[in-house]
Parts: C-alpha cells; sequence; structure tokens
C-alpha cells in the first residue's frame, strides 16, 4: 500500500511510536519503538533494542499496529499491518547507521533542550540504550487518520487514507 507524503513526513518527525501486539492470549501489548525509516512502498523499519514481549509476540502472531501522535497539533496516524524480523546479523548497514544517526539526532536536541529549558531527565537516556537485537519490517495495510473529522482542514474532511476503524 502507498503511504501518501503527509503521513510519510508525520512519521519521520516523530521522536518514538507506539506499536501494538499480540499475546498468545488474545491480549493486547504496547510498547516505545524508534522508528528507523518508512518509505512510500508502505514498509516500515523499526529496531528493537530488546528481545522481550514484543518479539514473542510477533513470533506468535505477525499482526501490529504502529501509532504516532502528536498532542500539540492534535493529529496522529496509526498504520495497521503485518510484521517480520530480521535477526540483527542479517541487517542491512544502511538501517543501523540510521537508526545510529536518530539516536545522535536524540542526544543533542536533548542537550539544547536541556541547556534552553528546564532540564528534563537528569542523563541521557539515549546514550544508554542498548545495541538493536533485531528489525521489525511492518508491511503496511491500512493508514488511518486519527484526526477527529470536525477538526481537519474543509477540503480533507472526506478523505480517507485506508481501510478500517477510522476515528471510532
Amino acid at each position: 500500500m502507498s503511504i501518501p507524503d503527509e503521513v510519510l513526513d508525520f512519521f519521520h518527525n516523530q521522536s518514538y511510536l507506539i506499536i501494538t501486539t499480540i499475546d498468545r492470549d488474545g491480549g493486547l501489548h504496547n510498547a516505545c519503538k524508534g522508528l528507523v525509516d518508512i518509505d512510500r512502498s508502505g514498509k516500515l523499519y523499526l529496531l528493537d533494542l530488546y528481545s522481550g514481549v514484543t518479539y514473542a509476540n510477533l513470533l506468535n502472531n505477525p499482526s501490529i499496529s504502529v501509532t504516532a501522535v502528536d498532542e500539540h497539533r492534535f493529529k496522529g496516524y496509526s498504520i495497521k499491518g503485518t510484521a517480520r524480523i530480521v535477526r540483527r546479523e542479517e541487517l542491512e548497514p544502511r538501517l543501523v547507521k540510521a537508526w545510529e544517526d536518530k539516536i545522535t539526532s536524540r542526544i543533542t536536541a536533548r542537550v539544547i533542550r536541556n541547556i534552553t529549558e528546564k532540564k528534563g531527565h537528569p542523563r541521557h537516556p539515549e546514550a544508554l540504550l542498548p545495541e538493536p537485537k533485531y528489525l521489525i519490517v511492518v508491511e503496511t495495510k491500512a493508514v488511518i487518520d486519527l484526526t477527529p473529522h470536525h477538526l481537519k482542514p474543509p477540503g480533507l474532511k472526506a478523505h480517507k487514507i485506508g481501510t478500517g476503524d477510522e476515528n471510532g
């Protein structure tokens, strides 16, 4: 499924995403993950730093939802799809480099924000993150616009990006 430029830009500008997977009992599991890349063809690349619950859930059931929200703009999207796991030793070097660049950017942004504003975290958590354990590749099946209909610009009120339970 092709992803519109607006959605691509939105996801690229998020510092983290919330992913939802399904456990063996049918329960939902949420976790924060960093986006490495997203392309127009509908592939999302997420590096996971741990081999925990998310990993076990995806081995059992590849269904996944990836959500990004910007509270200030009152806007968000959820991408529904299927995931596959790529082991660390099979990772493309460009994806590892992209992840390293994002971590460096996040550390830089945190340092600048700590200098110009009230200090947030006493340390730089990004610098303490472990190396990625595996890559999650998500194949997009639907893109859901989470913005309430009455808050969309007039030309977009009837615009439907994907299939699913838009706004409800």
